[in-house]
């Protein structure tokens, strides 16, 4: 059985998600409540985080594919491929979530 370290997990989360997304739409949390973040909330924020990349990806690809004048293919592959990475990293994170809850599940009481 492996066991998951949730902070050092949380932590490569915001950094994947500080990655993928522009600055510009850098997410502004509240602040936290007695200096730790809810786990609910940061997770539901990742997922919401990964819907954007991929509604975003789905514009440029439509757009490039329609001919629009300022749709580049570089900057559409970029944004198809973030999407792809922030899914399958979601995915992943999901599987660990899977298997740490069958853990806790198996455990003896």
């Amino acid at each position: 059985m492996s066991t998951i370290d949730v902070n050092n997990l949380l932590s490569q989360m915001r950094q994947m998600t500080a990655q993928v997304r522009p600055p510009e739409a850098a997410f502004k949390a509240a602040p936290p409540v007695g200096g730790q973040a809810d786990f609910s909330s940061v997770l539901k924020q990742s997922i919401s985080a990964v819907g954007r990349n991929q509604m975003e990806a789905g514009r440029m690809a439509a757009s490039f594919e329609r001919g629009d004048p300022g749709a580049d293919l570089g900057r559409t592959m970029i944004a198809v491929q973030k999407a792809d990475l922030s899914l399958r990293t979601m995915v992943e994170v999901r599987n660990k979530l899977v298997d740490a809850y069958k853990d806790i599940m198996n455990m003896p009481v």
